[in-house]
């Protein structure tokens, strides 16, 4: 692969000697990626701390109610599908804090997704957590929604 991506940044080089008059190879640094900058990481561990316990109720599926548990870094544990809920909460991450609650000054609108709730303890990138859902309101239910499949879907 090393001697691909040298070829292939000789080439640029010409190509833009060509197309640059009085410009040489010598003149136009071309770099190139580090061995670690071409090794895909998969699944890097995140560490023994990154340990949540999910526990959900009155979500109208009675598989579903249940408390699990989620390790990620690799996934495991007793969740039903660890794999898909790390990848979700690395990508919530990505945007923010996960566990955030819904600001108190949001406006919301008023619905009520039924009876469904849930409590996430334990840490998650070294940090506690501690977060309760619910289906109280819009933002409520939207919240829940952004954090499936780590909770079960409640949609009828």
């Amino acid at each position: 692969m090393l001697r691909r991506l040298a070829l292939t940044a000789a080439a640029s080089a010409a190509v833009l000697s060509a197309a640059l008059p009085g410009a040489s190879a010598a003149a136009v640094p071309i770099p190139l990626p580090s061995l670690q900058d071409m090794i895909p990481v998969t699944d890097a561990p995140r560490g023994p701390q990154d340990r949540l316990t999910v526990t959900t109720a009155g979500t109208g599926n009675r598989a579903a109610n249940g408390t699990y548990e989620l390790r990620c870094g690799p996934a495991g544990g007793t969740h039903p599908d660890a794999r898909s809920a790390c990848d979700r909460l690395d990508e919530l991450a990505r945007q923010g804090d996960p566990f955030a609650p819904v600001p108190q000054n949001r406006m919301c609108t008023h619905q009520h997704g039924g009876p469904a709730t849930a409590r996430i303890t334990g840490t998650w990138d070294g940090q506690r957590v501690d977060a309760s859902f619910n289906q109280g309101n819009g933002c409520e239910i939207a919240r829940w929604r952004d954090m499936e499949p780590v909770l079960p879907s409640v949609r009828s």
